[in-house]
């Protein structure tokens, strides 16, 4: 089921908002109308797909910042991706860094 995120006012006209799981849209404004809240927005919460995945604490900007660069060479010589994975990760000192490539 899709998220709706919501601003309203309330029945003594205060602002309100909040995230909503219905079935649609038309459901979305129903239920909040049976709350007695006024719609004033509403959209479709997005998915979010992080265009790079949250690392670690532990794993320095530089780390990446070299394995990056390392990657990019390896892939422009003509390597294929999974072997310039297996060597980036068994040449990689940090265990934490080693386990998400």
């Amino acid at each position: 089921m899709p998220s709706f995120v919501w601003k309203g006012r309330g029945r003594g006209g205060q602002s309100q908002e909040g995230v909503l799981v219905a079935d649609s849209r038309e459901a979305a404004v129903a239920t909040l109308r049976r709350q007695q809240v006024r719609v004033t927005s509403l959209r479709e919460k997005g998915r979010e797909i992080p265009f790079m995945p949250r690392l670690p604490s532990r794993i320095g900007i530089k780390a990446v910042a070299v394995f990056t660069r390392q990657f990019s060479v390896m892939l422009d010589a003509g390597l294929p991706l999974v072997q310039c994975l297996e060597i980036l990760g068994d040449q990689q000192d940090n265990r934490k860094f080693r386990e998400v490539i």
